[in-house]
């Protein structure tokens, strides 16, 4: 095998750290080796075992997951002569990682069922199934370095990818978008639905409201942004000035600081502000108070806190046209290039003395404003509420035109920011197209609920899964 170092382009991969330099007698591998080893199975499979002697059969490795927690997901394992068992996979270096790392006392990880580490310092122990891969890897360190940095490292292996994945990728192009398309209606739908269901029990209104704090919370926040939304009868009142609602929402969320700093002054004095005006109100909401603990504050872009998004919904708590603002950019004729725009004009807030130059109570000062509502969230808005509460309205209403007018603009849609759901699921159901090949929010809509109806119902080796057999059939019908 040639040198890693054989031309001087691998020198620059290696000084540019795109591959470590390795050799057989270091200490060990770093981490993201490790981790990647395991996705794609370098190993000499048929010789695994824990600490203990037991054998280890892994029929799925699990995907990777980029959201904090357990290194992957959704593995199936099975050691010794038991059943196969579906569950996450941590990866360390050493085996005392689990407890250095605080995973023994984070419930994220309670579902983990294989500790894969490199080596381990201890013998054996009860407490976790603990596989070591030193003595198993299938080549040599410096090998698997310099293949780490190459495409077959960075991709979904070929038999990890679903069953689904060699079907659909012999749909034309036109064909798997109409797929999508029909699978995107599906979402909306059942997005609609929901809404309706909720607005029977507090009206349009509050079930929108609802929906927008939801989708502020993004996928971590979800809950305690809703429950500030149930909340809006206690601390939305008439007359309310905008630092009291800043504060009743910072108040009740409990994520309002606790104590001054000395470092930066202006963000002091704001926090100030608000807790003098929270100080006078906070036993009146004691009732309703959230733990700190209920958000989940790591691992998300710092223009997402939900600091920053409970400043964007006081500020839309002021505009009591709201709703009324939808319904009539829903009645405005928008050509489809500026969809996007024309929605962002009429959610966008005004500048805001603090959070526009500021993403936390803590973070430094922006050296720019920024807007709080950008225009990438507000295609995540609309697909998954602005245009299927007008639309489920609209049905409500038996108004045809209005509905054909909202589908429109859905399937119009330009698409969202990718994701590492799209991402996965590109590769796995979709053989690893580019973003390129979902053209719209529809698109994506669409395979993330076949994600939802298909993938997350079987386990990573989809068993029993009928997606596959489904589109063979769909396929051969059209032909």
């Amino acid at each position: 095998m040639p040198s890693v170092l054989a031309s001087f382009y691998a020198q620059w991969r290696v000084r540019c750290g795109v591959v470590p330099v390795l050799r057989d007698d270091q200490d060990s591998p770093p981490e993201r080796l490790l981790q990647t080893i395991w996705q794609h199975q370098r190993l000499l499979r048929e010789q695994l075992k824990t600490l203990d002697g037991t054998p280890a059969r892994i029929l799925h490795p699990g995907f990777r997951s980029v959201e904090g927690g357990p290194d992957f997901r959704g593995a199936v394992v099975q050691l010794g002569d038991g059943s196969a068992q579906t569950g996450d996979i941590e990866v360390d270096l050493r085996s005392s990682g689990w407890h250095a790392h605080g995973h023994d006392r984070n419930p994220a990880f309670q579902n983990v069922i294989l500790h894969v580490v490199w080596e381990s310092e201890k013998p054996a122990s009860e407490a976790l199934p603990t596989l070591p891969l030193r003595a198993v890897l299938d080549a040599p360190l410096g090998e698997l370095s310099l293949w780490l940095g190459g495409e077959s490292a960075q991709t979904l292996p070929e038999e990890l990818r679903g069953d689904c994945c060699a079907p659909l990728r012999t749909l034309p192009a036109a064909q798997l978008l109409d797929l999508l398309h029909q699978s995107a209606h599906v979402r909306m739908q059942s997005k609609a639905a929901q809404f309706q269901a909720r607005a029977r029990r507090v009206g349009w209104e509050q079930a929108l409201w609802e929906g927008l704090c939801r989708a502020l919370g993004f996928k971590h926040n979800i809950w305690p942004m809703q429950r500030l939304a149930e909340l809006r009868p206690r601390w939305q009142t008439p007359r309310t000035q905008p630092l009291a609602v800043q504060a009743r929402l910072f108040g009740i969320s409990g994520l309002l600081p606790l104590e001054l700093t000395r470092s930066e002054t202006g963000a002091d004095n704001y926090v100030r502000r608000v807790w003098d005006q929270w100080w006078r109100e906070r036993d009146e909401f004691s009732d309703c108070l959230l733990p700190r603990a209920l958000w989940r504050l790591h691992g998300s872009r710092p223009a997402n806190h939900p600091q920053r998004r409970i400043a964007l919904a006081s500020q839309w708590s002021m505009d009591g046209d709201l709703a009324q603002k939808l319904e009539r950019w829903c009645a405005r004729d928008v050509p489809d290039s500026a969809l996007a725009d024309s929605l962002l004009e009429d959610l966008q807030v005004a500048p805001d003395d603090f959070w526009s130059w500021h993403c936390t109570f803590r973070s430094p000062r922006l050296k720019k404003a920024q807007p709080l509502l950008g225009s990438t969230r507000v295609t995540d808005l609309a697909v998954n509420v602005v245009l299927p509460w007008l639309w489920i309205r609209a049905v409500e209403g038996k108004n045809a035109a209005m509905q054909t007018t909202l589908e429109r603009r859905y399937f119009a849609w330009p698409p969202a920011e990718d994701n590492a759901v799209l991402r996965l699921a590109r590769q796995r159901l979709l053989g690893g197209t580019s973003p390129r090949a979902l053209p719209g929010a529809a698109a994506q809509q669409g395979l993330i609920q076949m994600v939802r109806d298909f993938c997350d119902h079987s386990n990573a080796i989809c068993d029993r899964c009928k997606l596959p057999d489904l589109v063979r059939d769909w396929l051969q019908r059209d032909r």
